[in-house]
């Protein structure tokens, strides 16, 4: 099978102007303390700017309002984006709204559509995704929230935690178990709750290892949510009762590409910083560049970071050809592996840059610490890896000698060619 990541000329041009954009406009933000309402003021010419340029939203089709770019574009798009935290915001394509858009976009009703999905693009509301539970968090078919078919409401009793943006939400996606007793992937379904409605109590924003400091109403946050007898209109269920795990598959699928091509942007700004320092840093008689140690981080880092990325493309291009469940396998490598390269990247870029690159002067601690999340949330890195093992074991048969065993071969190959073994030993 020949895989083509290449995109036509005017395609690359967007590329660009964003490589510039991002350097030039975004990422300056970061330096800045800005609370909410500034940070919304300083983005929005910036905003308006990615509209005129047709870029905002560009994950939806077209009749939604975005682009209808490829996973290999909004890859490509991502990997430049995932440079600042900001920057996916400014492209209206931040999480969780830009997975919550998408899952509308799939599995909503018309009525739906126009009540939540298109206020969402617009920037006029905000989203947030409510799945995880202190206790199913890995393992969605764990949920014991629970939305019971009460007349023309379901009632939902249950706790969540780690609902990202629930503070700042005007609208949850929940996601509760509807028929206990069916099978686990089709327990669970879908709502849309607004964040007003009695008994959602929101009761804080989880401190992090990325965000130490515990703050209320901060988009970026994430909520520990109690829900107590929740009314919520039956209208409101998206699809059909049982279709959550479904929705949630078609949801975190183009997702995983998004967040392993972002990860990729903040390792290539990381391993700029790396080589950056081993040019300029000199010590014990040369700079760091001409240390066999750091130049082992380099070419490793380097190396890493292609694999990763051709992986990620990779995905992309199948998931283009054939939708999420041509490509399985190849999300799960990339989120596994994405994590981890990220993740090594950065320790390395902090290492070369000794006590500074442990201080907040630089950026690699705050990209550090979140980075460590990469290899937990979306599913941790054990489920993905033995999701692959499984899959890919499924190919093998049990075999009481081994297949490549070479005197079991050599009696078979000595029957296949006695004919030429014959006339060999002829002729001899």
């Amino acid at each position: 099978m020949a895989w083509d990541f290449s995109t036509e000329p005017e395609f690359e041009e967007k590329l660009e102007w964003m490589r510039g954009f991002v350097r030039e406009e975004i990422i300056p933000l970061e330096t800045l303390d800005l609370d909410g309402a500034a940070l919304a003021r300083a983005t929005a010419p910036m905003k308006e700017e990615v509209k005129a340029r047709g870029l905002w939203a560009a994950h939806l089709p077209p009749e939604l309002g975005g682009k209808g770019f490829g996973q290999v574009k909004l890859g490509l798009m991502h990997e430049i984006l995932g440079q600042c935290v900001y920057a996916p915001a400014v492209f209206g394509n931040n999480a969780p709204d830009s997975g919550n858009a998408e899952l509308l976009a799939v599995g909503a009703n018309e009525e739906q559509k126009r009540k939540w999905m298109q206020p969402l693009l617009d920037g006029r509301l905000r989203s947030a995704f409510s799945m995880t539970e202190p206790g199913a968090g890995a393992d969605p078919t764990l949920l014991t929230t629970r939305a019971e078919r009460v007349g023309d409401e379901y009632v939902v009793n249950g706790h969540k935690w780690f609902t990202s943006n629930g503070s700042v939400a005007d609208f949850l996606i929940l996601m509760a178990v509807t028929n206990p007793d069916g099978p686990p992937r089709r327990r669970a379904s879908m709502f849309v709750v607004p964040a007003d409605t009695p008994g959602v109590d929101i009761l804080r924003d989880v401190p992090t290892m990325g965000d130490p400091h515990e703050h209320a109403g901060r988009p970026g946050g994430h909520a520990e949510i109690i829900y107590r007898d929740v009314r919520v209109p039956a209208e409101n269920l998206i699809g059909n009762e049982g279709d959550g795990f479904l929705l949630a598959q078609k949801r975190l699928g183009p997702g995983r590409i998004h967040h392993c091509m972002r990860w990729l942007g903040q390792s290539k700004r990381a391993f700029d910083m790396l080589c950056e320092r081993a040019v300029s840093r000199y010590t014990h008689g040369s700079v760091l560049a001409d240390k066999q140690m750091v130049q082992d981080w380099i070419a490793t880092s380097a190396a890493e970071m292609t694999a990763a990325r051709l992986m990620t493309l990779q995905a992309a291009w199948k998931m283009d050809q054939g939708g999420t469940a041509a490509a399985l396998n190849d999300i799960a490598m990339i989120k596994f592996y994405g994590a981890t390269v990220l993740y090594n990247v950065i320790d390395r870029a902090i290492q070369a840059h000794g006590s500074l690159g442990y201080t907040t002067d630089l950026p690699l601690e705050s990209m550090y610490r979140h980075a460590r999340a990469a290899r937990i949330y979306d599913g941790p890195d054990e489920v993905h890896k033995v999701t692959v093992a499984r899959r890919m074991l499924k190919d093998y048969e049990p075999h009481e000698v081994p297949s490549e065993h070479v005197p079991t071969r050599r009696e078979a190959a000595r029957k296949k060619f006695a004919h030429l073994l014959d006339a060999a030993t002829v002729s001899a």
